[in-house]
């Protein structure tokens, strides 16, 4: 019987790569466990109305986490950051590799601002430009395509609406 003996660097380079792609794929999943409530929001703009599935961050380690680690955002769905009363806020884009709008709303759902397009992973900040109540991040684009824009109202029952 021929006995081989496995050495230490043989045996990591076996159990590694399975080790990676399980990290990998619980920091893909863990956020969405983390902002598990979901709810519909919508923004009347010229072109019609449009439905959004969000997350909602309430508490600060929700907000802090945001959307932070995800590798993709599907096309109508979001994140919901409130922020409980109308101040001004900023954002950044911390370990998050995704390209997002940041759209800014005051407390009676009007649309702001909105930053299209911002920097995976930078730590510049994105202020608000004026006191908001929430913020909606959406994937890069989706604004343009949209015909999102300031002055828009944003239906959900955050803002009185729906």
């Amino acid at each position: 019987m021929i006995v081989r003996r496995i050495t230490r660097r043989a045996l990591l380079a076996l159990v590694l790569p399975s080790l990676v792609a399980a990290l990998v794929i619980a920091t893909d999943l863990a956020p969405r466990a983390a902002a598990a409530e979901r709810q519909i929001l919508e923004i009347a703009t010229r072109s019609g109305v449009h439905v959004f599935s969000v997350e909602l961050a309430r508490t600060d380690a929700e907000r802090a986490r945001g959307l932070m680690y995800r590798r993709s955002l599907p096309e109508g769905e979001g994140m919901l950051f409130d922020f409980e009363r109308d101040a001004p806020v900023s954002m950044w884009m911390r370990n998050t590799y995704v390209s997002l709008d940041m759209i800014f709303i005051t407390s009676d759902g009007r649309i702001l601002r909105i930053a299209e397009g911002t920097e995976p992973l930078s730590e510049r900040t994105i202020p608000s430009g004026g006191p908001v109540r929430a913020v909606l991040e959406v994937v890069a684009g989706t604004a343009r395509r949209l015909g999102i824009a300031p002055g828009d109202r944003v239906g959900h029952p955050m803002f009185g609406g729906r």
